[in-house]
């Protein structure tokens, strides 16, 4: 008999075939998520990222194939399903195949012309402090 405790539910023992894990840090960094390493880790450390629902408080969290991971990035928060674990850091076609987005971002509204750069005639110099006003006025700043 063995001391070992039964696994978490829908986990596979480590040891056995089927059981590859990853670092939950080089896995988003694989996956084009953050831009380093260290990026990654600092998301792990936050508090903020979850691995089926439990809480991740370290980079070093091994990530299976099929966890599902929640994690904020930028405005939006991702929930994404592992597909696999890849073993570098590829083009981005090959970083998509490794996971299934299951809350995609919702697309951004397209930019309204009206409130778009203004117009200065060629030669026209600096604005001065009142046309400067003016189009902070117009874009909405003041």
């Amino acid at each position: 008999m063995s001391d070992a405790s039964p696994p978490e539910p829908g986990r596979t023992p480590a040891g056995l075939p089927g059981a590859a894990t990853l670092r939950l840090d080089k896995w988003l960094w694989f996956a084009r998520f953050v831009k380093s390493r260290t990026l990654a880790s600092k998301l792990c450390e936050s508090g903020k990222a979850r691995i089926n629902k439990v809480i991740v408080q370290k980079a070093h969290q091994p990530v299976r194939v099929g966890d599902v991971l929640t994690f904020p990035l930028g405005p939006h928060i991702r929930v994404i399903a592992v597909r696999a674990l890849g073993t570098r850091r590829g083009p981005a076609p090959e970083a998509q195949g490794l996971y299934e987005d299951l809350a995609p971002p919702a697309p951004r509204p397209p930019a309204d012309p009206a409130v778009s750069a203004a117009v200065r005639n060629d030669g026209a110099g600096r604005p001065t402090k009142a046309e400067r006003r003016a189009t902070d006025r117009l874009r909405g700043r003041a």
